[in-house]
């Protein structure tokens, strides 16, 4: 009985012991051979003193000791907290502090860049998976190698899923730091079962894994492929032209993307033994532009496509079907199987079909909240309308996107209701980036601005002032700062930003005036 999310590998090694599960680089796990050296990581994790509950962050790229890491925690009964790893040490240092991580699974050299940010939190351990330092202060600094070759750990009894932890993954909100989504092991369990049945996954299915484990969707990757026994290509690369050669190498049957990855790999040659095994392509993270998916569905003439539509604290809510792609490209489908998706007024009444409103997400798909956060968990999290007066009521996750429905119940989407910033698959909050330029200690004032670009969702552009201010100066600190997805495209500097009456910065006049800055010097440049 599946109950938590490390269930998924078990299964799969009892099934198919000697299938490969995982391969990174040149190297390959069967199925047998990962679920024994997820046992045994669990066993030293539960040796360093990791409980039930505790949390455990792994900051590392795509590699087999990262997939291993994960389902190892749940194995020990901890919660796993995934660490984006393009994200710089203050990035790092708020997920690890925030979480309350005992444990950090990382390298020596993003240890090394990271050990005095993260002084003052609850870290206790830090395993690296490749060359042993020295302990530093309070942290005693252990090697995943000594860990793996303890004793594994007995598999704990089966339990019922509902609100058991299973990981926080951590998301950009529209104001502040990114908050950390709480997802429960039916949660992981559920949608691995509900995406695998969609996409037809089987186990002659090979999974090129090119997002973020710490993204929902790149998450879904290793679950998908465990829910039925395939095999998970772990995708590091430099260049576009790097996943080409994967998709030929290993024969890849299934790949997501988010709009702008897709776009760069539509500029590369695909040669037939990249393309020909290719059963599925599949689009989340923002809206697939209608040239680009034209130029997927040329070169990939066989693939079925899926354009996907979620969101972080519901995993994934709606898909179309491939049969309606030709007629309905612009909508995000209906609900996933085991998802009921809603559009709803203000007032949480339903929508007339042709009427806007907020979409909502209802079932087991919906995350437990925001980790620690009750007032955001109470903002977006709220039970529906008329429930029972004599149950606990069920939580929705009310998402902040407005869409609206057809006739046949297609949805399409029509904007967000808050100030995020979606750039290159990732969500980010302008509030970041805000107090990242106040920090410069360069500008007087900061708005962040997402400006609407065809293929990427927003540009992130920074209006800015301040006395001299030299906007090349105020990029190379940011550069150093943020992220690169997090890094403006360009700063435009004024003398004094706009305010509405009530004195708050006038974000709607200021992002009008900036795009048709933009959008001016950009005509007289063609």
């Amino acid at each position: 009985m599946r109950t938590r999310v490390h269930h998924l590998l078990e299964e799969a090694a009892a099934r198919h012991p000697q299938r490969p599960a995982l391969t990174a680089g040149r190297v390959t796990r069967t199925y047998d051979e990962a679920w024994q050296e997820v046992r045994a990581l669990a066993g030293g994790l539960t040796g360093l003193g990791v409980r039930p509950g505790d949390r455990v962050a792994v900051f590392l790229d795509k590699r087999i000791e990262t997939v291993v890491s994960l389902l190892a925690v749940s194995v020990a009964e901890a919660s796993f907290v995934p660490v984006n790893p393009v994200l710089k040490p203050r990035q790092v240092a708020h997920v690890v502090g925030d979480s309350g991580a005992v444990v950090l699974v990382t390298t020596a050299r993003r240890w090394a860049t990271l050990a005095e940010a993260l002084t003052g939190t609850a870290l206790r351990h830090v395993v690296l998976v490749d060359e042993a330092t020295d302990s530093e202060g309070d942290v005693v600094i252990r090697s995943y190698a000594e860990l793996v070759a303890t004793d594994p750990v007995g598999v704990p009894t089966p339990r019922p899923p509902d609100g058991d932890r299973a990981a926080i993954l951590y998301t950009s909100g529209s104001t502040g730091s990114p908050k950390g989504v709480v997802l429960s092991h039916r949660n992981l369990l559920v949608g691995a079962e509900s995406v695998s049945t969609y996409l037809a996954n089987t186990p002659d299915d090979v999974i090129l894994a090119a997002l973020p484990l710490s993204f929902d969707a790149g998450l879904s990757q290793v679950t998908t492929a465990m829910a039925v026994g395939a095999h998970v290509v772990l995708a590091n690369y430099l260049a576009a032209r790097d996943l080409v050669a994967l998709c030929a190498r290993h024969q890849v049957t299934g790949l997501t993307c988010v709009p702008p990855l897709w776009i760069q790999l539509m500029d590369q040659e695909w040669p037939d033994e990249a393309t020909r095994s290719l059963r599925y392509f599949a689009n989340t993270g923002g809206k697939m532009p209608g040239t680009t998916l034209k130029r997927l569905r040329d070169t990939f003439p066989t693939a079925a496509p899926y354009l996907m539509y979620g969101l972080t604290e519901a995993f994934r809510s709606t898909y179309l079907d491939p049969a309606q792609v030709d007629v309905r490209q612009d909508s995000i489908g209906k609900a996933i199987p085991n998802a009921e998706i809603l559009v709803l007024r203000a007032d949480g009444s339903p929508c007339a079909p042709g009427e806007e409103g907020e979409l909502v997400h209802r079932g087991p798909l919906v995350a437990l909240g925001y980790w620690n956060d009750a007032e955001r968990t109470a903002q977006r999290f709220r039970p529906l309308p008329g429930g029972a007066g004599w149950a606990a009521p069920e939580l929705a996750v009310w998402s902040g996107d407005t869409v609206v429905a057809d006739e046949e119940g297609y949805l399409f989407f029509v904007g967000r209701t808050d100030e995020m910033i979606k750039t290159s698959g990732y969500r980010v909050s302008p509030t970041e980036i805000e107090e990242a330029a106040y920090q410069t200690g360069l500008v007087r004032d900061a708005v962040a601005l997402g400006i609407p670009e065809e293929g990427m969702g927003h540009r992130v552009v920074l209006a800015a002032a301040g006395d001299a201010l030299d906007a090349a100066e105020l990029l190379k600190a940011l550069r150093r700062d943020l992220p690169l997805f997090m890094v403006p495209s360009e700063v435009v500097v004024r003398e004094e930003l706009p305010r509405s009456p009530n004195g708050k910065f006038d974000r709607v006049s200021l992002a009008l005036e900036v795009a048709q800055e933009l959008s001016g010097r950009a005509g007289a440049s063609s």
